[in-house]
Parts: C-alpha cells; structure tokens; sequence
C-alpha cells in the first residue's frame, strides 16, 4: 500500500530487467509500482502470432541459457506460474558446409568425440569452468569493477576471455571445426572478433551449454513474462501498462525510480535531474550493430542436408571460423556481407505446441550497421538453402523486420540494437559509464537498471536485481 509520503519505488520499464527490480523491492517490503509504454509487459520476451494463425513466434529472444542460470531466475519459483523449460537434444549446432555440421553437446565428454584432435583441448578449455560455474557465473553477471570473490577461478575465466576470437580460436584448437564452433559463439558479442574480450562472449555461450543448455520456454517466450508479471503482481507490485513516460516529472512521489531504459531514453525522460559530466558521459554512450530478422511459418521441418542439425534448436550458418570473422568484421565496418552470420532458431524441434501438427516454425537474424533500412531476408534465406536445399519451398508465410523496425518495436532496441549498446572492451568494462557503481546516478533517487548496465544484454534480469539491491542498501 502507498503511504503519504509516496511509493517507495517506481519502475520505468516493464522487460525482463524491471520487473526483475520490481520483485526485488517487492520481496523487501517496498511498494512498487511499474509504468510499461506496450500494452503488455516483456520487451525482448514477447510471443505473438507473426505469420498464420496458430503459428506462435518470438518477436525477439527465443533461447535462453542465461534465462535458466541466472541467480535472479533461480531464486524464484516460476514454475508454480507455469513456466517450463524444454530443452533440445542439443544445444546448439554450427554448420560448417553443406552437409556437414558441427554439434555443441551437453556433454563434455560427447565433445572429444565431437571434435576429434581438438576434443582435449575442448575439455581443458571449458571442463574447469563447467566444473565450477555455479561460483563463477554470479561473478561474471557482476559489475566487472567490483573485486571477485573467487580470483583464482575468475583468472581461470579472465586470461584467456581477455583475447580476441579468432586468436584464441587458433591457440587453442587446430582444426577447423573447433575453431569455426567457438567463432560462432563469440559472434553474439555482435563485435568484429579480431578485438580484445570478444573470446568471453565464447567463453559464456559454451559454459552454459555445457552446464544449463539452451533452453527453450514451451509455449514461447512470452511465458516468461507472464511468469514475472505473476510473481511482481502476487509480491503487490502495481503494474500500469499503455502507458509512455515522457517526463520523470509526470510521476507521483518515490523515493527512488528505476529506469528500465538505455541511456538516450534516459536523456530523454529525466529532463534536469541529470547535468553536468554525467550527462555528457551519457550522450557519448555507443550502440552497436542493429538486427535484420525474419521469422517463418513452415509447413515441415528445414531439410538440413545434414540431418544431425535437428538436434539442436539453436543452428550457427556461418561456415568456418574465417567465413564467421569477415562478416562480423564487414558490419563493424558499417558494410553488408553478401554472406551474412546467420542465428537461427526451430522451436518447434523440442516444442510442437507452437505450430499446429505437423507444421513448424523457426527465425533467423543476421547482424548489420546500426540503423541500417536493408531487408536482408534474401541473404539470410539464401544461408539457410546453403545448408538445406529446398527450405523457400516449406515457407508458408514470413515476418521480416529491419532494424528500425526492431527499435519501432521496442524502443530500448536503439538502431536495432538487442544488447543495449555495443560490448566492446570500454562498455563490457563500464556501462554504461565510467563509475564505480554503474546503477547509481548523480540523483540521489534515481537509478539505472536495463541492459546498457551489467551484464548486459540477455534475459537474466540481473541488471534489474542488483539495481534494487543497491535501492535497498541506501535504505
């Protein structure tokens, strides 16, 4: 209940990140109220039917390995919400020619066969961090400035995550399997991989697959959110959606705000509250490269002509581990490659409830410069019969969104941007400023708590937990 003096805090922002501080003050005792601009709560975890009736898509996130380890997830229990996780056969597979792909298993032991002579190194390279990943990843979903708790295991993690991809891809491993499998995933670092730190993006991506997976949510992604919206609403958080804040000043009484914003809606809505250096400080923050995304109703599963790529939801079109860096190199240059890195995803593999019976979905994006109009549904199609001839043929109806559209659709997406704002080493370091306390401001109340803060990018909603945990350390 609010008292006279105000609610004790108010959320500006109702993705995964504000809810997440809404039920962390909530679960304190605080009121708590949240103003979501969409009709509906979830950002980046929505579901909606894009193409046929019947056809449940992802607009935005789809597999979630950070969804299923982060700490905030595991503290509550979504379950009794009916959140249900479904995991793929495998968690993820990279194509590498025509016919020939490269699957990332579970199993650790399932890799030394997977990748031959570079299976040991595998092991070695990720085993101790598998091993010790219930310790490490809270460190690693932590402000990087703050002192570790466990430094040996975070210099286990940090020595070789300090190297760019393609040089530890070539240090550690001696074919080109291995190299093109690690490539793939240091691509969603969405940076050229000749750069220093894109080798932890890798180094994450691999760590949860080993240790989590890469899960699906049954029903669609959409689920999370209303699984979250359950909780925040049974804690007594007040939720108010349709409804855009422009001023801070519009606001009732708190005695803190949490924006749920990236920092050019930050500039944006917090009007004098933010002067001087911090202010400038924000308008120099960097976004990165944008999304292009289509997602397709199908009338069978994707004929991959290797036919092991259906294990996995999550499929990399990327070729080898060189094909992987020019394109990522091509966009960092603010080009389009003729052969875009493709990430794809088929639901319905592990998950038939989104289709109906005997039909399938799936959607792919490639990454291209910041705010970029191209339609690169052609390229990204033309990666996906590279690999399974006669897909076009099985495409009953499709949704393409550029990467205006993407930020059309959810206004933190700035350029098109999924991460909030681009990882390179100074933003993986500081985010989304250079301060000891990245979710504080020079506003006594107000904080920040989206994805241009650690972590980062990702459905964790730890950036919104340590927020509130830091509202709630100031009393």
């Amino acid at each position: 209940m609010t008292s006279d003096r105000g609610l004790d805090g108010i959320v500006v922002g109702g993705g995964p990140n504000g809810l997440a501080a809404a039920i962390e003050l909530a679960r304190a005792g605080r009121s708590v109220r949240v103003y979501e601009a969409a009709d509906t709560v979830g950002g980046g975890t929505r579901s909606a039917e894009l193409t046929l009736p019947g056809f449940i898509h992802d607009p935005c996130s789809a597999a979630h390995p950070l969804g299923i380890a982060s700490p905030f997830f595991r503290s509550l229990d979504l379950a009794r919400h009916g959140l249900s996780w479904v995991q793929p056969d495998a968690p993820m597979a990279h194509a590498l020619a025509p016919g020939r792909s490269v699957i990332l298993e579970r199993d650790l032991e399932a890799m030394r066969a997977e990748l031959g002579r570079d299976g040991d190194a595998w092991v070695r390279l990720f085993g101790p961090l598998v091993r010790e990943w219930e310790r490490l990843l809270p460190a690693l979903l932590a402000p990087v400035v703050r002192p570790p708790r466990h430094p040996l295991l975070m210099a286990r993690f940090g020595l070789p995550a300090l190297l760019p991809a393609t040089g530890l891809a070539r240090l550690a491993f001696r074919e080109p399997a291995a190299r093109a499998l690690f490539s793939g995933l240091a691509g969603h670092s969405m940076v050229p991989l000749g750069r220093p730190l894109t080798s932890s993006f890798g180094l994450v991506l691999g760590l949860l697959a080993h240790a989590v997976g890469w899960p699906l949510v049954r029903g669609g992604s959409g689920r999370i959110a209303d699984a979250l919206e359950a909780e925040a609403r049974s804690l007594g958080v007040e939720i108010v959606t349709g409804h855009r804040v422009r001023d801070l000043a519009e606001l009732p009484a708190a005695r803190a705000v949490l924006l749920d914003l990236t920092p050019r809606q930050v500039l944006a809505v917090a009007g004098d509250r933010l002067t001087g250096s911090y202010r400038r400080a924000l308008e120099r923050y960097r976004y990165g490269p944008g999304v292009c995304k289509v997602d397709w109703a199908l009338a069978g599963p994707i004929p991959w002509l290797d036919p092991r790529t259906t294990r996995a939801a999550t499929v990399h079109l990327g070729g080898p581990a060189g094909e992987v860096a020019t394109a990522e190199a091509a966009v960092g240059r603010g080009r389009l490659p003729n052969r875009p890195f493709v990430l794809l995803v088929q639901p319905t593999i592990a998950d038939p409830t989104r289709a109906p019976a005997g039909r399938h979905i799936a959607w792919a994006y490639c990454h291209v410069p910041n705010g970029s109009p191209a339609d690169r549904t052609a390229a990204i199609e033309d990666q996906v019969e590279r690999f399974a001839p006669g897909f076009r043929d099985l495409v009953l109806a499709r949704s393409d969104r550029s990467a205006p559209a993407m930020e059309a659709y959810d206004a933190n997406y700035v350029g098109g941007d999924i991460n909030g704002g681009i990882g390179d080493v100074r933003q993986l370091l500081f985010r989304p400023v250079v301060r000891w306390n990245p979710y504080t401001t020079p506003d006594a109340g107000l904080y920040l708590c989206s994805s241009s803060t650690p972590p980062g990018g990702g459905v964790h909603g730890m950036s919104g937990m340590l927020a509130a945990r830091e509202v709630l350390r100031r009393g």
